[in-house]
């Protein structure tokens, strides 16, 4: 190029840098602003699918761990308890027994006292001797009444046969004094023989009313037996009075029905118990276990199926078991306010079954366990 127009060139471009050094610093000032990308790393989606395929594998061991076993948080130990109550009133005067105590069958828990059921004991006693004598007394008149009632009618029909004989003896005189001469006899024999007629006409009636009188045999010893039978059943009145006096004098004295602990005892020495008013109750020792599983988790369970069971206040305690029985209803159908399905509001509500479980091993006896605790059974379908 000339070196005239390289000049003007110069001028025109005023004083800019050279080419390359502008494009340096463009290029630089870019670099600044826009960093270069950088490498994304894979790992976390790596973990993740690994988390993922983890839990599949642990969802399908789980699966498979559990799918033959069902358990529940719903239960609790059950068991027997017997309420103790007096059968007869009065004050305790010995109290035997004390809280959560263990008693035998037999042992005597509470006296109270018997004063009034000795006297009433010694009366009918008194009754049953009065009864008996009596009754002795009517059965001997009994065997005199079968003896002396065929003597007596034979002794009337004896002095009804000497009255005829008399009374034909006193018609001959009569007969006689009537037909003589009046000149052979005097008025005086004739007066004796009229009376002598109706004196023997009246011992003739008289002997033939005792005759009619003793020959009521039969009758006279059915009257006999029949105040035997009388006394005899007055007799078996006292006797039962006699027992019930017993029993009630035996009543004061409160005895253990079974074995078992001593629980809720309520009386204390010196109170006045009621009849039929609990004092205490006792826990037997059979203790099991009352399940109350959702009826869709019946289908596979049966009675005798093991059952492993875990106490909540004793978590080291194991217990091991079997399905006894399943109750024939579930729990709302025997609840004191059973539901009522036949209304326009019904709405359906998972229903629960009680299970009885009984406890096979496991159980210490030195740590009872107490009714109505809660318990963790699982019950195992193979």
């Amino acid at each position: 190029m000339p070196e005239g127009q390289r000049s003007a060139t110069a001028e025109r471009s005023g004083d800019r840098p050279p080419r390359d050094h502008e494009d340096q610093s463009h290029d630089d000032t870019r670099e600044q602003k826009d960093p270069p990308p950088q490498k994304h790393s894979r790992w976390p989606l790596i973990a993740l699918g690994i988390a993922v395929v983890v839990a599949v594998i642990a969802g399908i061991f789980y699966w498979l761990a559990t799918k033959d076993q069902m358990s529940t948080d719903d239960a609790y130990t059950d068991g027997r308890a017997v309420m103790i109550a007096p059968q007869v009133s009065g004050y305790v005067t010995k109290l035997a027994i004390n809280d959560n105590q263990f008693v035998h069958q037999g042992d005597v828990l509470i006296e109270l006292d018997d004063r009034q059921y000795k006297a009433s004991r010694d009366q009918s006693a008194g009754q049953v001797a009065a009864m008996q004598a009596q009754l002795a007394n009517a059965k001997v008149a009994l065997e005199k009444e079968r003896v002396t009632a065929p003597a007596d009618l034979l002794a009337a029909q004896g002095q009804l046969d000497e009255a005829q004989a008399q009374l034909t003896q006193a018609q001959a005189e009569y007969k006689r004094q009537h037909t003589v001469d009046k000149e052979a006899t005097t008025q005086q024999n004739v007066d004796k023989a009229n009376a002598g007629l109706q004196q023997a006409q009246g011992q003739v009636e008289e002997a033939r009313a005792k005759v009619q009188q003793a020959n009521l045999v039969s009758q006279n010893v059915a009257q006999a037996e029949a105040q035997v039978a009388q006394l005899e059943g007055q007799l078996l009145q006292a006797k039962a009075s006699l027992a019930q006096a017993e029993i009630n004098l035996g009543y004061t004295k409160i005895v253990a029905p079974q074995d078992g602990w001593i629980t809720k005892r309520n009386v204390e020495l010196g109170d006045y118990a009621q009849t039929g008013t609990a004092v205490t109750s006792i826990v037997s020792p059979q203790i099991w276990i009352t399940a109350n599983f959702k009826e869709t988790e019946l289908d596979r369970m049966r009675p005798g199926q093991r059952v492993e069971i875990v106490v909540d206040a004793y978590p080291g305690l194991k217990l091991t078991g079997h399905v006894d029985s399943i109750q024939l209803g579930s729990g709302s159908r025997f609840s004191a306010f059973p539901a009522e399905n036949a209304t326009g509001n019904f709405v359906k509500i998972v229903q629960r079954v009680p299970v009885k479980i009984l406890i096979d091993s496991g159980l210490d006896p030195k740590l009872p366990l107490p009714l109505g605790v809660s318990v963790d059974p699982t019950v195992y379908f193979k």
